[in-house]
């Protein structure tokens, strides 16, 4: 797995490169170098390389560039809500992924309007490779919807809300699922859709591939919680947030053993939705284990 992503994050990365470079005109000079940091600073990027995985996955054979493209759309959004994450008035963080978060280096009032510039250039990336895949109109608003609905008030925007609202008291475990479920799985999930209508899936193997999201976003956070109560700041490249603000976490609620249960539990659950698709996906099957053995 490693392997496999350390081909597909420079495949990624370009085609970021070529998303700024392309939409350059539409992001003001004054917020470029911060939109910029937001972007390129590092990371698994995994909602893009599962949006390809599925793409490949339904299609068959290589992904072309315009679906690397298309991918990048998730990657704005992402990086734009960690932009926001970051921010004094939310997390107050100084460290991502090892370098100091973009508000430390370039200004918290560049920050929140750079992070705000990627919501629609993100739109924008998407409908522009996806007319490029040879999509037709109607696929690519469905798309266009997808990632904002995933970035919305019924994803990540609502469940950052529940986040910031949980801080201080103990959330149940239905409570603790849709919040992350909506902050951390919707855009997870939306990787998968937009990977299943660029290659054209038949509505029965879209909806396994998103059943295979809604597990893989949980397990993912599930992971990040034992991964924050057991690893360094070194190792995660991050100062650990969530018990310093006093927030409920799946290890608070549950321990340690029983988190991991849940995790390898969710795992399976996503592999047979995946069977379910009937596709030879073997990265897909790959990832699903890499976000609960993974490391940071």
């Amino acid at each position: 797995m490693q392997g496999y992503l350390a081909a597909e994050r420079p495949r990624v990365d370009a085609a970021l490169d070529r998303a700024l470079g392309r939409f350059a005109d539409r992001i003001h000079h004054d917020l470029a170098p911060a939109v910029r940091h937001g972007v390129r600073s590092g990371g698994k990027r995994l909602r893009p390389v599962l949006c390809v995985a599925a793409y490949c996955a339904v299609r068959g054979g290589e992904a072309p560039e315009a679906a690397y493209d298309l991918a990048t759309s998730l990657e704005f959004i992402h990086a734009y809500s960690l932009m926001h994450d970051d921010l004094p008035c939310m997390d107050d963080a100084d460290l991502r992924r090892g370098a100091p978060t973009t508000h430390r280096e370039h200004g918290v009032a560049a920050t929140a309007r750079g992070g705000l510039v990627l919501i629609p250039l993100a739109s924008l990336v998407a409908w522009e490779a996806s007319e490029r895949l040879a999509c037709t109109e109607a696929v690519r608003r469905e798309m266009v919807r997808a990632l904002n609905g995933a970035a919305g008030a019924a994803g990540m925007v609502g469940g950052q809300l529940l986040d910031l609202d949980g801080e201080g008291r103990a959330l149940d475990a239905g409570a603790l699922d849709d919040l992350h479920r909506r902050k951390t799985g919707a855009l997870l999930t939306a990787a998968l859709t937009l990977g299943a209508l660029a290659g054209g899936a038949a509505d029965d193997t879209r909806a396994a591939l998103e059943a295979y999201g809604r597990a893989v976003g949980l397990a993912f956070q599930v992971a990040d919680d034992i991964l924050d109560a057991t690893a360094t700041a070194g190792e995660l490249g991050k100062n650990p947030s969530d018990e310093a603000l006093d927030k409920s976490t799946y290890v608070s609620l549950h321990g340690l053993n029983e988190a991991r249960a849940r995790a390898r539990s969710l795992v399976d659950e996503a592999l047979t939705a995946l069977a379910g698709a009937r596709l030879e996906a073997p990265p897909l099957e790959a990832l699903a284990r890499y976000v609960v053995d993974r490391r940071h």
